[in-house]
């Protein structure tokens, strides 16, 4: 229901009267606060916020998450209506717009890392990312999948556009395979509480770690000897694991690449996502994908194998809304 107050506060906007907009937004999210609680005020404060980190001009947007306003006042990275604020922001205006306005470390490193999924090279003029993953999208972070999908595409008056998280997403270049007999689970693996913290906001995933090949991997989780999948690119993969992490909507494309690159690095065992160890394993990773006969609107089903270290992860699960 469309009230009142929305249509004064989208005549303001139409005027371009967007500190009176700002100022009613650390108002209404400062007495929220106050009244509710902090996920109260995130609610009742994201539609305002949303218009302006859309429409407002990059100088007064950023100050959505500076603290000049008081308590309460200040957007967190969890602020979000269809998506979070910080995201929304990233996908209307370049790096070079934002960087000399943006304050708050963490949301400057998200934004960063929105712009590098948009297509921009941060890796020079950008502060180096503090774990050290790239400011550029790698070979194979790009080739799986179209600029205009990594990210939201966000809408003026609120909502957004995403990409359906599905892998496989078709039957093309799947046959039928006999999958061996499923062996024990290995515990303890940071590689796969890396992977878990990647699909933490996908409840309905999976994840194991076994020592030996991606099938062997698959078949822990399919419970079926004979299925219809095949071998794939990681390139091809690596669109479906970034979603994973975005499948929420107070996380965004960034959450995703960031997890990715710190499941990668563990994966090699790297210390952390280090560049030249994580390309050398994304050339020789296998990865296997699958279909289950019942998979929701999301599903994924992927079995990562490391040849040079013996162990494979799979990742699957399936939700139908």
């Amino acid at each position: 229901m469309i009230t009142d107050k929305d249509h004064r506060l989208r005549a303001l906007a139409e005027d371009g009267r967007w500190p009176e907009l700002l100022a009613a937004y650390r108002q209404g999210r400062a007495a929220a606060v106050v009244q509710a609680g902090e996920q109260a005020a995130v609610d009742l404060t994201a539609p305002l916020g949303h218009l302006i980190a859309y429409s407002a001009p990059p100088e007064l947007a950023v100050r959505l998450f500076d603290a000049d306003g008081g308590e309460g006042t200040v957007a967190g990275v969890a602020d979000h209506d269809a998506g979070p604020l910080w995201e929304v922001l990233a996908t209307r205006h370049s790096w070079l717009r934002l960087a000399p306005l943006l304050g708050p470390a963490p949301v400057r490193r998200l934004v960063a890392h929105t712009r590098v999924l948009l297509g921009e090279d941060l890796s020079y003029g950008a502060e180096p990312d503090p774990d050290g993953v790239p400011l550029r999208l790698e070979p194979w972070e790009a080739a799986g999948w179209d600029e205009a999908s990594r990210v939201r595409e966000y809408l003026p008056g609120g909502g957004a556009r995403s990409a359906v998280l599905t892998l496989p997403a078709s039957r093309e270049g799947l046959g039928e395979v006999e999958l061996p007999e499923p062996g024990g689970r290995l515990g303890g693996q940071r590689v796969t509480r890396a992977l878990a913290e990647l699909s933490a906001l996908a409840p309905w995933v999976e994840v194991v770690c076994v020592r030996g090949q991606a099938q062997l991997a698959a078949a822990v989780l399919t419970r079926r000897r004979r299925v219809i999948g095949g071998y794939l690119p990681f390139a091809l993969a690596c669109p479906a694991l970034v979603q994973a992490a975005a499948v929420g909507r107070t996380h965004g494309g960034a959450h995703g690449r960031l997890g990715l690159w710190r499941a990668l690095g563990a994966m090699a065992g790297a210390e952390g996502p280090d560049r030249t160890e994580v390309n050398a394993l994304v050339a020789r990773m296998r990865c296997f994908t699958w279909q289950e006969p019942a998979a929701g609107l999301r599903h994924l089903h992927l079995a990562l194998e490391d040849p040079a270290s013996g162990v494979a992860w799979a990742v699957s699960g399936s939700q139908e809304f």
